[in-house]
């Protein structure tokens, strides 16, 4: 039985943290002009409007994407241009430092004694030899991983030849124009937490999800564009297919990772909205979708959520 399709989606969360590369925003992003074309489609984003005047813009994100993946529509521009404030997943400059480096060798690398190759069958150990050779890669560093470590690395690497990388992702791109424009932003989680997430997981659910990894890597750029075509036009029904359609058989897990994470974060949102402030939250859309999703929480609380497309009163 595999491990719920979800847990592939949200690691690329942390595949900034976890896999990060030399810093290519100034060469790879594109300007705040291409923002303001009209990129098609919809957009993933939703609208919640609160007492005194508060007003919280749920944008659904990709955490990577391509070059040829903007313009983005035209209701991320109104969303950033209508806020006060940032709200990211991860705090501004979370994913820098030598601390992080140090932290993800802690959590994410075996001990001297042991190794990948020790915790895993031989089938993924062959697995992960022929993966390696195919990326040029010497397999010998990658024995020192655990297996929710490199089951991120390889996701990174796969969409990274896709040209998909965190530099260009949406969260990427507002956390620095938020930056040179001098507007708040701030974290809903740490990256502490979110590499516990993983680092948490037993020895079976580590070896699952490597193995999942792997046996994935051929369909990866179809379902890919799949996803991102749903993201573009707001698409929820057709995301939540493709992202939980095995989460019914992991309750735990399915908690753990996604619904208490947003039960977490909705009292620190409705106190924005109770305050009044006007507020674009950048969350992977994942946290959208579903019954246990930011939009129906917010929707059970009594208050009022639009798409975009359906808001005419700015």
């Amino acid at each position: 039985m595999p491990i719920p399709r979800f847990l592939l989606a949200l690691a690329l969360c942390v595949c900034v943290v976890a896999c990060n590369r030399e810093a290519t925003k100034a060469a790879t992003n594109p300007d705040a002009a291409a923002f303001v074309a009209d990129g098609g489609g919809d957009g993933s984003v939703w609208v919640v409007d609160g007492p005194n005047g508060g007003r919280l813009f749920l944008c659904g994100t990709i955490h990577i994407l391509r070059e040829k993946d903007y313009p983005l529509a035209p209701a991320y521009e109104a969303a950033y241009m209508y806020s006060n404030k940032l709200v990211l997943e991860l705090p501004p400059g979370a994913a820098s430092g030598s601390e992080l480096t140090s932290r993800m060798s802690q959590l994410g690398l075996y001990p001297a004694d042991a190794s990948l190759e020790a915790n895993v069958s031989k089938e993924t150990w062959e697995a992960v030899k022929k993966w390696a050779a195919k990326h040029r890669l010497n397999p010998t560093p990658l024995n020192r991983l655990r297996p929710w470590f490199l089951a991120l690395m390889i996701t990174s690497t796969e969409y990274a030849a896709l040209g998909a990388k965190p530099d260009q992702g949406v969260d990427s791109f507002f956390e620095e124009r938020a930056k040179k424009d001098g507007k708040p932003a701030e974290g809903l989680e740490t990256v502490e937490f979110q590499l516990q997430l993983f680092a948490a997981l037993n020895e079976k659910q580590q070896r699952e999800l490597l193995e999942q990894t792997l046996g994935e890597i051929s369909s990866v750029k179809e379902e890919f564009e799949k996803m991102i075509k749903a993201w573009k036009y707001g698409q929820l029904d057709e995301l939540k297919e493709m992202l939980f359609r095995e989460a019914e058989k992991y309750p735990d897990l399915m908690n753990l990772f996604l619904t208490a994470r947003n039960l977490s974060w909705m009292d620190r949102l409705e106190q924005m909205l109770k305050r009044g402030e006007k507020v674009m939250v950048l969350v992977g859309t994942g946290h959208l979708t579903s019954d246990s999703g930011l939009i129906e929480l917010m929707r059970k609380r009594g208050y009022r959520v639009r798409h975009y497309r359906e808001v005419t009163d700015f």
